[in-house]
């Protein structure tokens, strides 16, 4: 049970997170300033999502990684450090700050850098979560059986 609330966790939160960039991107390149505001304001408003399913996923991991030496495992909790300090110290405070901006109509060079910042951060977390998953969907295989040798009576 603990294996697919913490596969399920982690993927609605890559999933967040690709819609977040996406709609960012988007906006950017082809919507008006409402649309980068609804954007801005949809972003912040999705981290309600988005922060319960990373917790979930990074408390589960641990639990299930507790005491694992395999290579795969000690590369998610390394990227998980990664993930979370990302979120922590940029992502999360680039949220509240370019919402503010956008609701504020303030689409200055400070927005433009600090969306870029964002942009950027969220594209690290999209590849570290990805490599995450495929080394978590790895862990789940069954290791493959070597084939019966052929006898020479058959």
């Amino acid at each position: 049970m603990k294996t697919r609330v913490h596969a399920f966790a982690g993927a609605l939160a890559l999933l967040t997170i690709c819609i977040f960039w996406s709609a960012t991107a988007i906006s950017e390149l082809f919507g008006d300033t409402a649309a980068v505001a609804a954007v801005k304001n949809g972003v912040l408003a999705g981290m309600l999502v988005l922060i319960p399913a990373m917790a979930v996923a990074g408390a589960s991991g641990f639990s299930l990684g507790k005491g694992w030496r395999n290579p795969a495992v000690l590369r998610k909790k390394q990227r998980m450090k990664i993930i979370a300090a990302n979120g922590i110290l940029i992502l999360v405070p680039s949220a509240v700050f370019l919402a503010s901006k956008a609701a504020a109509g303030a689409f200055d060079a400070a927005f433009v850098a600090v969306q870029a910042i964002e942009l950027v951060a969220g594209a690290v977390n999209i590849t570290l979560l990805s490599l995450n998953m495929r080394d978590g969907l790895a862990l789940r295989r069954k290791p493959a059986r070597p084939k019966a040798a052929k006898t020479l009576l058959a």
